[in-house]
């Protein structure tokens, strides 16, 4: 199996992959807009909200999981076969195209972030829309317990991927009220990466988790807003050789809609 990272030179080398532009906002621009105007040569666009995810509802979440044939579908109309090796990329660390990259790679297939992203590009960029012909991709079988829902997620070591200020409750932008799952450990998935999109050392990584419980033994389960950047920290896991997590779906966006508990604060920085 590919790394769940590779960097522009592991990319150059291999001009088989196909190349996926991820990119998707929570403050109304356009992912699509934004690929259209300028993205890496050969790319092309996977749309978040209509592929990856299902119709946002209060009982669901904002990106809830999507049927396995909808996702299948887009992985035709992109042009990606089984047995295509993908590796994806966006404009905030990589930690949208994550859930691409996470939900191909746990269904067995080939695929890797691009360290760095279109940020970190230094080559040639293309404007207007990549297509390819339509493929052959298999309805793929989800693993079901890997997939965790508000019931499931009791007792389990639990990370909120989201920014500190959102999950002690300073703000939220986003979700029904504010604050996070009680019990929850705050992990920032972007603070993974340097401010140019880069992963950080593998040792500082290694810390970061370990900081929060998670070790190569460890059972845990990553959350976040709406479960998309969430897994960003399932594959930084992943990358380290640590004990592999599950997701919390629907994570603070369906938690917040509904009238259980909350706290807000953060213990490991009062």
């Amino acid at each position: 199996m590919i790394a769940p990272f590779v960097d522009a030179e592991w990319l150059s080398s291999h001009p088989e992959v196909v190349l996926v532009d991820g990119r998707s906002y929570v403050d109304g621009r356009s992912g699509r807009e934004a690929y259209e105007r300028s993205h890496l040569p050969g790319a092309v666009f996977v749309d978040l909200d209509t592929y990856l995810a299902a119709p946002p509802s209060a009982a669901a979440g904002r990106h809830p999981w999507p049927d396995a044939e909808v996702f299948a579908d887009g992985m035709r109309e992109a042009g990606i076969a089984d047995g295509a090796t993908v590796v994806a990329y966006d404009d905030d660390s990589g930690v949208i195209a994550a859930r691409l990259v996470w939900m191909l790679r746990m269904t067995g297939h080939e695929a890797a972030l691009l360290d760095g992203g279109y940020l970190g590009w230094h080559g040639p960029r293309e404007s207007g829309a990549t297509t390819r012909p339509r493929a052959e991709f298999s309805t793929p079988v989800w693993p079901d317990e890997l997939l965790l829902d508000i019931d499931d997620i009791h007792g389990q070591l639990l990370l909120d991927a989201r920014p500190e200020e959102r999950f002690r409750g300073d703000v939220e932008p986003l979700d029904a009220r504010p604050g996070h799952v009680p019990g929850a450990r705050n992990l920032p998935c972007r603070e993974s990466s340097d401010p140019h999109g880069r992963l950080l050392p593998l040792h500082v990584l290694r810390q970061r988790l370990a900081d929060v419980g998670v070790t190569k033994d460890s059972e845990w389960v990553s959350s976040c807003g709406s479960g998309v950047t969430a897994c960003h920290t399932l594959l930084v896991a992943e990358h380290l050789g640590l004990a592999p997590g599950k997701l919390y779906v629907g994570s603070w966006s369906q938690w917040a809609a509904t009238d259980r508990p909350a706290e807000t604060g953060n213990p490991t920085t009062d």
